[in-house]
């Protein structure tokens, strides 16, 4: 028995988005019933090198499917500069839970990618209005791509507004999706009154003004991450149908985390988790609602669950590179 190596073209080719974003449901869904299990992220901090190691270890059991893996994930910020590497490195480990054969190591930096733009969907699949044609994105980076690719896949959309600090990175986005979309270029005020928007942003201070957001708009925070970061201001979050990933990750490190640390938000302001929203426990937008807002701090049973596709497909159509790790003489 071979374990399968799979470089980014491969996680691409073998990551259908449709069923990702099926599979990142799933995993909500079993997190929601107890039928996952999520240690909390574990770092290693590296101030010698002004960078860490992050341990974010998962095991899902969707019914149909169940899969165990962990992502090991960096973030040293010198890196461009220094070393011509990226900020950001990932590299997952796949395993079968039945034997604990590592099936796959693959890149676990478009891992990353597909599914956070995979949790956007889900959430704008439950909250956006049915018929939302316009989707706004603040900030051009990477993330922004697969925030279109996916929440285009649940909802018609038609105009993409983006707005970046970056003329070249909203021109490289147009180009490649010009022949798709209706893609302008726009201010964070025009992006904001899409029916959907997705902010992508590492901003510690609000950018996206509450009375710039449309009457029914359905807001993906996807930006904050790490304690102190903060896109939206605190009278949208009060205002908002807010539904979050994981309390404890998003009190600590997501959109949430700024006002929550200084009272202005609690456990009453919250409608519910994604989870709850998927089994059917809370309700998702209904007539009565009007903004909502999502807020994502990405969670490593949605790594696992993607990297469950990307090797379920890869096996079947024997994509990727098999190579003897483990020496399976007994």
């Amino acid at each position: 028995m071979q374990t399968l190596l799979l470089d980014r073209e491969d996680v691409v080719e073998n990551a259908r988005m449709a069923d990702v974003i099926r599979a990142v449901e799933d995993a909500f869904a079993a997190y929601e019933h107890g039928n996952a299990q999520m240690p909390a992220k574990s770092y290693i901090d590296l101030p010698k090198y002004n960078g860490d190691f992050r341990s974010m270890p998962a095991y899902l059991d969707a019914g149909d499917w169940d899969a165990a893996g962990v992502k090991w994930v960096n973030v040293h910020t010198d890196n461009i500069a220094d070393h011509d590497l990226p900020t950001v490195m990932g590299t997952i480990i796949y395993s079968d839970p039945e034997t604990a054969f590592p099936l796959a190591v693959m890149d676990g930096t478009t891992v990353t990618r597909l599914r956070t733009g995979a949790a956007a969907a889900v959430a704008t699949d439950h909250l956006a209005v049915a018929d939302a044609t316009s989707l706004g994105i603040v900030g051009a980076g990477v993330q922004s791509y697969s925030q279109l690719e996916a929440i285009s896949t649940v909802r018609p959309i038609e105009r993409v507004v983006v707005s970046d600090l970056s003329d070249e990175r909203v021109q490289a986005f147009a180009d490649r999706f010009g022949d798709e979309f209706d893609v302008q270029s726009g201010s964070i005020e025009d992006a904001a009154a899409c029916d959907v928007l997705s902010t992508v942003t590492p901003v510690e201070e609000p950018i996206v003004k509450r009375e710039w957001l449309g009457e029914h708009t359905h807001i993906n925070a996807m930006g904050a991450d790490a304690e102190g970061k903060h896109e939206h201001e605190d009278r949208t979050l009060l205002d908002a149908t807010l539904v979050i990933d994981d309390y404890a990750q998003t009190t600590h490190s997501g959109e949430i985390n700024v006002p929550w640390s200084e009272g202005v938000l609690d456990d009453d302001d919250i409608h519910g988790a994604i989870g709850e929203i998927v089994v059917g426990e809370k309700a998702g937008r209904t007539e009565e609602t009007g903004i909502s807002l999502f807020d994502s701090t990405g969670l490593a049973i949605q790594d696992i669950a993607t990297a469950h596709v990307v090797y379920a497909h890869a096996a079947e159509t024997g994509n990727g590179d098999p190579f003897d790790l483990v020496d399976t003489r007994v």
